[in-house]
Order: structure tokens, then C-alpha cells, then sequence
């Protein structure tokens, strides 16, 4: 049998959570504008779904997601 390989960190949003409120919790330390960056850039599942029928993309986060709080583990 393998070992258990390690999770990678992630969170499930409460309703209403905006990328900011994510960054602020969950980044303590982090400035906001990067959080949010690091956020989006680890979470693209998310930030690219586009809107139905609006054309715009980024948002919403559904309470649903799941959000990574970590950038992807590297292979060991």
C-alpha cells in the first residue's frame, strides 16, 4: 500500500463570501489586493466561470466551491 499524500488546503465559502472576504480570513498577513490575486490564480475553476447569459466572468462564489487557500502542492 502507498503513503497518504498531503491535501492541499482549501475552504468551503460562506454564503456571500466575495474574494476579499476569503483573503482576509484565510491569508492573515497577506495584503488583500495580493490575496485576492493568489486567490484567483490557485482557483481559476472558479474565477473563470462565466455568468450565464451575462458575458461576465470571475464570479459568482457559490457556497458550493471549493476554494484553495494554498497554491498546488509540488510533486515530491
Amino acid at each position: 500500500m502507498g503513503e497518504l499524500s498531503r491535501v492541499r488546503r482549501s475552504v468551503v465559502p460562506t454564503p456571500g463570501d466575495g474574494w476579499a472576504d476569503i483573503a482576509r480570513r484565510e491569508l492573515p498577513g497577506v495584503d488583500e489586493v495580493d490575496g485576492v490575486a493568489r486567490l484567483q490564480s490557485w482557483n481559476l475553476h472558479v474565477f473563470m466561470r462565466a455568468v450565464i447569459g451575462t458575458g461576465v466572468t470571475g464570479n459568482p462564489i457559490l457556497p458550493s466551491d471549493i476554494i484553495f487557500v494554498e497554491p498546488p502542492l509540488a510533486k515530491a
